[in-house]
């Protein structure tokens, strides 16, 4: 299974996780195609699926928080993004 789906499901899940590390978190937005891009600080402009949004880079350490990640699914929702749709897509011949 791919590590992608893993993730994503991580993300998702309820409770939220906390022990998702931002390297995932931007290689699992790269994968699915977003454009992502430094502003200010530890901000991130990400482009997905013609949606856009700020991520903020954690602080101390590289563990997303459970806020952060509650934020990350709420992106993903509105750029049509979700473990069920991923794997559908991922089954199209």
């Amino acid at each position: 299974m791919s590590r992608h789906i893993t993730l994503l499901r991580a993300i998702f899940q309820e409770p939220v996780s906390a022990n998702i590390h931002w390297r995932e978190i931007e290689s699992l937005l790269h994968h699915l195609g977003a454009v992502i891009e430094p502003t200010h600080g530890a901000r991130f402009r990400v482009v997905l699926n013609g949606v856009e949004f700020i991520l903020h880079h954690p602080h101390h350490g590289s563990e997303c928080t459970k806020q952060d990640i509650k934020q990350l699914q709420e992106h993903l929702a509105q750029a049509g993004i979700s473990p069920s749709l991923y794997e559908a897509d991922k089954n199209q011949p």
